[in-house]
């Protein structure tokens, strides 16, 4: 079927369950989970994967999950959309889809196209970004430096040993514990006997606050007890209360498509923040694998229904962050990686730039790579001492990504050297800061990722997914690999100036030195 739009080229159209597409030369493809960033794009070789089921890796408990969607964009202009998850697998030249009503078109020739079309009709900028000190100053988590065991005074000196070593004021995030019990959502006063003078402190300081939150209620609680009563809890096929190990334990889970439950949930978060004076919320958790086709549910939801409902009650407060997200394109939320361990290579920081890049393909602009260092909890207290060239090198990384977090205190594991480098790293953050800041208000209206694949705005350069360019003029190319002295930065047709004064005439590989206090980038003249 062929239709056409009032000042736009005739759109190709496919729809159906069932559906293959036979792959145009050199044509690949980005689009569906966040977590497959390192196989993207699609196309060369065979890959598969069923949006609607969380990967368990071999094991019997599934991983937690990061951001998905069901849309794939090609670099030759088409777009695959559905409302549901469908699967997909590439092989044999071809792109196999399965699901429902999974809908295919032809925007135009290229990547940006694709993204274009696909945002203006499936999932469209809201006009809204988070707040903008979540992108302003740098983001301070609690988690690595205190896990589970949060309390006011530590807090304050976490806060106090930043400040006092040079960092900027930023966003402190209260992580897991500060309440009693998961469901609670009460500070507990024996650990927080005044959290509203420590809030005010932190204000005072220059810093804003935010607290984590879980849809997670522990059993046996006061919480449990009043949400069971109500009916306002997830039930299991059985139609008993539905309670699931996670991470921390056991407990139940609040059935987000009951309005009541929402209700009852913003209802505690408002009164925290009018109590305390806190400034929004970490909303971890609500991942996919959290849900069972067969729960009994308020309203019709499959699990990734369940994940959007947590993700929609983030709209609420501008101060936001989201590790699980299913679809909620567009929206003022902001993203993070999923918690990475300390390792060189794909299985840490090696992913960081390719999944920003899927984070903003699939139309969550407002990205964070983790934690500075990692913030895989077992990883990163488990190792002996921290690897000081992995901690700067993940930190420039993060200094020229939308969102900067830190946990570990950098004053406290790193000497003066490497110190010197990440407040040179935050310094180069100051520089280039405007430019983020109008990206975001850019992405909030149009919807464009801040972090763009190499291909959104150069043809022939599908496969170069370890840098990316910082909207459309500058080309930012981390350093990622240990013990490097120098890298290859592959540049498109134009004249480019480097951040060390050097001209170049694209297209062009350039071979730049990258010692320790740099992060090779490139600024388009023309």
């Amino acid at each position: 079927m062929t239709i056409s739009r009032p000042g736009s080229a005739p759109l190709l159209e496919r729809s159906g369950d069932e559906l293959e597409l036979a792959l145009e030369a050199g044509e690949r493809w980005w689009g569906g989970a966040v977590e497959d960033g390192l196989a993207m794009p699609f196309g060369e070789r065979p890959f598969a994967r069923d949006l609607g089921s969380p990967r368990t890796n071999g094991s019997d408990q599934a991983a937690p999950s990061n951001q998905s969607s069901p849309v794939l964009l090609s670099t030759r202009g088409r777009v695959v959309w559905s409302e549901r998850p469908f699967a997909f697998a590439f092989e044999d030249g071809l792109l196999r889809l399965s699901g429902r009503d999974i809908l295919v078109s032809r925007a135009g020739g290229s990547l940006r196209e694709a993204f274009l079309s696909a945002s203006r009709r499936f999932f469209p900028p809201s006009g809204r970004a988070p707040a903008a000190e979540l992108f302003s100053g740098p983001q301070y988590n609690t988690w690595i430096e205190h896990p589970y065991l949060p309390t006011q005074e530590k807090v304050l000196r976490f806060a106090r040993d930043l400040l006092d070593a040079g960092m900027p004021p930023g966003v402190v995030f209260i992580d897991d514990l500060w309440a009693r019990d998961y469901g609670t959502w009460r500070f507990d006063l024996a650990r927080f006997p005044d959290p509203a003078a420590m809030i005010r402190q932190l204000h005072a300081w220059g810093c804003s606050v935010m607290l984590w939150v879980v849809p997670f209620v522990s059993p046996d609680s006061a919480a449990f007890r009043e949400l069971e009563r109500r009916g306002l809890l997830l039930r299991d096929r059985s139609g008993r209360t539905a309670i699931r190990r996670w991470w921390n334990g056991l407990s139940a889970t609040l059935d987000l498509t009951a309005p009541d439950a929402v209700r009852w949930m913003t209802g505690r978060l408002d009164a925290l923040m009018a109590e305390t004076g806190v400034d929004g919320f970490k909303f971890d958790a609500g991942d996919i694998r959290d849900y069972r086709a067969d729960d009994r549910t308020a309203g019709p939801a499959e699990p990734v229904d369940l994940c959007e409902a947590w993700a929609r009650i983030g709209l609420r407060y501008p101060f936001n962050e989201y590790r699980a997200c299913w679809r909620m394109g567009g929206q003022p939320l902001g993203q993070r990686l999923q918690d990475k361990p300390p390792l060189w290579g794909p299985g840490g920081i090696g992913s960081l730039v390719p999944e920003m890049l899927a984070q903003g393909m699939i139309g969550h602009p407002f990205v964070c790579p983790d934690m500075v260092g990692g913030g895989e909890i077992g990883s990163v207290s488990g190792q002996p001492a921290t690897d000081q060239e992995f901690f700067v090198r993940y930190a420039q990384t993060a200094a020229l990504s939308p969102m900067m977090q830190f946990s570990v205190l950098p004053s406290r594991v790193l000497d003066e050297a490497h110190l010197a480098a990440v407040r040179a790293a935050l310094a180069v953050r100051d520089s280039v800061l405007p430019l983020i800041l109008g990206l975001v208000e850019q992405a909030a209206r149009t919807g464009e990722p801040i972090v763009r694949p190499m291909s959104y705005h150069a043809e022939g350069m599908d496969d170069v997914t370890d840098q990316f360019f910082l909207g459309p003029d500058l080309v930012v190319a981390p350093v990622t690999v240990q013990g490097a002295a120098e890298r290859v930065v592959v540049l498109p047709p134009g004249r480019w100036r480097g951040d060390d004064g050097t001209l170049v005439e694209g297209p062009v590989r350039v071979t730049v030195a990258c010692g320790l206090d740099r992060i090779p980038r490139f600024e388009r003249l023309s």
